[in-house]
Order: C-alpha cells, then structure tokens, then sequence
C-alpha cells in the first residue's frame, strides 16, 4: 500500500515565517537530538505549541553515533541497577512497537573460553529475561561450541567452550532522530535546523525566549515561550552558563564528555545475523560485534574528552584496542587495511547534582533534568533506548517548575511514528540499507522522479529528492550521513557518490551543497589516528 508522506512543507521559507510570527509558544527546545526530538514529539503529541531549533543538522551530534543498540544494558545489570534495566527494557519494547520499520530484535551470543564464563553469565542474563517479562524479544539459550559456532561461524575455535545467546534490539538512530521530528511535525510542531540558538531571552529574571539565527543567511529571530528546554547533549554547560551569567548566578559544569569509538568493517568478518558480545575484555571493557546494514560495527571504547569538538577524532589507543580485541575472538581478525569508515560520538556523562546544581560525587549514565532559579528546563545524559521517557521526565519538570499547564502523558507509548509499516513485516536491519528504512512511505519514494537513476550504492536520484523534499536535508553530509547511512558504513563509496548527491541537492535547494566539505570529511573518517 502506498502511503503518502505528511504534507506539511520542510522548505526553509515556510518555516522561518512561521518562526517570525508574533506568538508566544508553550515550549522552546534547543537542541535537535534524540531528547530534543522526543520532548518536543510528546509535548506537540499533549497539544502544547512546540518549537524546535537545532544549530546543526538533525541527530549531527551523539545521536547518529551510536552503536546501534536498542537495549536494557547487560553492564547496568552487573552494577545492580535494575530499575534502569527494567526502564529501558521497557522502552527498547515500546521504540520497536511504534517503529518497526527502523528497529528489530537482534540475538547476540557471547562465546565462552573458560567453563566458567557460560554459567556466570548466563545466570545474569536469565535475571535480563526475568526483568523483561513480556517484553522479552526471546530466551537466554546455552550452547554448546558447535551450536555457538553455527551461530558465529568466524568466531575463533581454537579453545571454545561454548557460548550464551540472548536477545535485545538494533535500530538506525538518524533515520528514528528524522522520524520523530516528522512525526512531531504531524501533530503541529515546528521544527528547523541549521538554526542556531545564540542567545536566552530573559525578562524580570526569567527564561522568556531565545534568539536564534538562520545559519544559512544569517538572520536572526526572537522566538518568545513560556519554558525553554536546553537538550543541547554534551553542550547544555553552554546554554547554562549564558543563563546564570544573566541573572548572576555562577553555574558548575555538570556533564563530562566520554568518547565512543566505532570501526566499521565488511560482513566477511562476522558471517552471520548474530552479534558478538564480550562482556569483559582485557581491560574490563564491553566489546561488541554488530551486523548493520550490511557492514559490521566493532566497538565501542569510553575514554574521557574534555573537549566538545563536533567531529572528534579516535585516539590511537582507542583503534588498537578495538583492533586488538576483535583479533582476540575473530579467526580472521581485521586490520586497520580493512576499515571501511571510523566515526566518534561523545557521550554526556552526568556529574550528579544537588537541588542547586551544584556537581555531586561520581558519574552517571542516567540523565538529569534540572530546572534553574530563572526557569531554565536543562536535560543531558541517558540512551538513545529510553528517549521517550527521558521526554516524559522534561515534561513532568516543567509541570512541577509551574513552566506550564499539566496534561496527562502516556500519550506516546502507543504512538507509530512516520513511516511505521501497517502490516507486521520486519526488515533484516543486518542487510544493506535498502527501501526498507522507509517502512510504508517506500512506494511513495519509489514514485518519484529519478527513481531509476542509481546514485551508487543503492541511492537513487528519487530519495535524495525525497530527502530535501520531506526530510529537512540540505548538504551532501545530510543525505548521506543520515538519510542514507553510506558515510557511516563506507566513506570512500560515500566520496564517489557525492558528487552526484550534490547536483540533486543543487536543483532542489538552490543552495550550495557543501560538496567540498563533505569530501573533507570523507577523509577523517578513513584516517587512522596517530
């Protein structure tokens, strides 16, 4: 069945007038990403007048780097955190309900070379299903070594016990960051990017508004709201510190930055739609192994950043050390020769806070909303997994900050965002990206003009249209950074096509492409650190 797209209009015109209307919205979100989608989606979803803008693209930041996993946290269960394992098991249900099109179950298997690991771990994972419940996506299984080979048919023999298989999920993180943002367009959301916040607008000590600038032309607009979010990611301190600057009010950084390294390398390394995972590696760290799209993702690695670059660059520890470990459990262990493309995401650790916000002791994975004396609404921290509640909690601050009017939640639990397929029909998101990620909007897509003109590497013509069209795109890096995922699975392939992404881009837009910069960064994520 063909379904059409939303018809609200993305082109930049339209929505920068409705910007510059005189109005004052219910809520102002700065910040484009996985939480600033999913709070202005539930707040647009409660029939509050939402407006979002990001000063990037959609998902640039952290919330198109990740390792692709829709999960509970195996690791958060080891540290006795149930309540954010049962939160997030929860929700990993929940994302793959309303988006189906973009995030499945995965089965992974840990391979055992010690006869002690299979019983340790297990019994962990079997509490995994128990926590679950009915949201379990299937059954821990113990194998034996030739069961956990035919799942992981490269894995390396020599001294194999056996293994663990468990289940949890995959998803495409930039492609659900632009679902959400369309869907919240649905419900009467304004949403633009390339739109930086530059500054708060206070009146009589209060957060009345921002001023935010079109980073394409360079005007700017005062855009007024009853409560203003700063779901900025690793950047909220920045946002923070304009604010207590202007009511003279000192504020303490909260987040510190982590860096999340990924190699990504072709399927003949992992033959197989099950992922790898060691649950400790030499130095303690998690390891994974991830079919997506077609390629494998190895990673991930923590290290401490402290700074807040918007392209971060791996260390040369972090790439020996995912290569070193692949080889540890790969019979064919990959070399920094087969690297496809490496990518970096920062992730914003949490310094907890007391009722003040001032820092606390230790880091958390969890997220924080804090709300400042002058009625800044600030969120950072958290997963990807559980965006949706992370939006709830916003929300939840901003009724008990009397920032506005209470409204019933839950109003997204059973919400399919756009593109959900009506029928009960999975995609194998370990394949190439295919029409697929566009669920039931892949006919629509596939009547456009140039639908036949393949860009390379399954791109045509028509979805790079549909991209500008429909799905906010404006540069080259747009379309294949996050609507088509080629920059991520291979940079060198994404090179050779850009030039004619860039010529659609052109005609749509009128702009300019960014052809050039793009290329630049096609570089970066094929050079090895040193």
């Amino acid at each position: 069945m063909t379904t059409a797209p939303n018809p609200l209009p993305t082109q930049r015109a339209e929505l920068f007038k409705r910007l510059s209307e005189p109005q004052t919205f219910d809520l102002v979100i700065i910040g484009g990403g996985a939480t600033g989608l999913g709070v202005a989606l539930d707040a647009a979803a409660r029939g509050f007048q939402v407006a979002l803008v990001e000063s990037h693209d959609f998902a640039k930041g952290t919330s198109s780097r990740a390792t692709k996993l829709v999960h509970g946290g195996v690791r958060y269960l080891a540290q006795g955190n149930i309540a954010l394992v049962r939160e997030a098991l929860h929700e990993r249900t929940t994302l793959m309900n309303n988006a189906p099109h973009l995030a499945q179950p995965l089965a992974f298997v840990m391979p055992s070379y010690h006869c002690w690991e299979s019983p340790f771990y297990g019994i962990g994972l079997k509490m995994y299903d128990a926590l679950a419940g009915k949201a379990g996506l299937g059954s821990t299984e113990f194998l034996g070594p030739e069961r956990t080979l035919k799942c992981l048919p490269t894995v390396r023999p020599q001294g194999l016990k056996g293994g663990v298989k468990y289940w949890d999920g995959q998803f495409d993180d930039a492609r659900l960051a632009l679902a959400l943002a369309r869907t919240a367009a649905s419900r009467g959301a304004l949403l633009v990017n390339y739109c930086a916040a530059r500054e708060l607008v206070h009146a009589q000590g209060r957060v009345s508004g921002v001023v935010c600038e079109d980073t394409e032309t360079g005007n700017r607009y005062t855009v007024r709201a009853r409560c203003v979010v700063n779901a900025t990611g690793v950047w909220v301190d920045a946002l923070r510190q304009k604010d207590g600057e202007a009511t003279g009010r000192p504020v303490e950084p909260i987040v510190a930055p982590s860096q999340g390294v990924h190699v990504v390398v072709d399927r003949e390394f992992l033959a197989s739609d099950h992922a790898l995972m060691v649950p400790k590696t030499a130095d303690g760290r998690v390891l994974f192994a991830v079919p997506w799209l077609g390629k494998v993702i190895l990673g991930t690695t923590d290290s401490p950043r402290h700074d807040l670059e918007r392209e971060p660059e791996a260390f040369p520890d972090e790439l020996a050390f995912i290569l070193r470990e692949s080889a540890r459990y790969l019979s064919r262990a990959p070399t920094s020769s087969d690297i496809r493309s490496i990518w970096v995401g920062l992730r914003p650790l949490v310094k907890p806070q007391d009722d003040d916000g001032n820092n606390t002791k230790s880091l958390s994975r969890e997220h924080t909303v804090l709300a400042s004396r002058s009625g800044l609404v600030t969120v950072t921290g958290g997963k990807w997994t559980t965006y949706r509640a992370m939006a709830e909690d916003v929300l939840q601050k901003c009724f008990v900050a009397g920032l506005l009017d209470s409204r019933a939640g839950g109003v997204t639990t059973h919400l399919p965002l756009v593109g959900a397929p009506m029928e009960a029909v999975r995609h194998r998101m370990c394949d190439a990206q295919g029409w697929h990620s566009y669920g039931s909007e892949a006919a629509f897509v596939r009547g456009l003009a140039g639908a036949d003109n393949d860009l390379g590497g399954g791109l045509t013509e028509a979805m790079v249209r549909f991209a500008v069209q429909h799905e906010y795109a404006r540069t080259v890096e747009d379309v294949l950074a996050r609507r088509w995922r080629m920059l991520f699975l291979d940079a060198r392939k994404a090179a050779r096509v850009a030039r004619g992404v860039a010529e659609v881009l052109q005609q749509e837009t009128g702009g300019n492409p960014q052809l050039s910069a793009f290329m630049t960064l096609t570089e970066q994520y094929l050079r090895l650190p040193t």
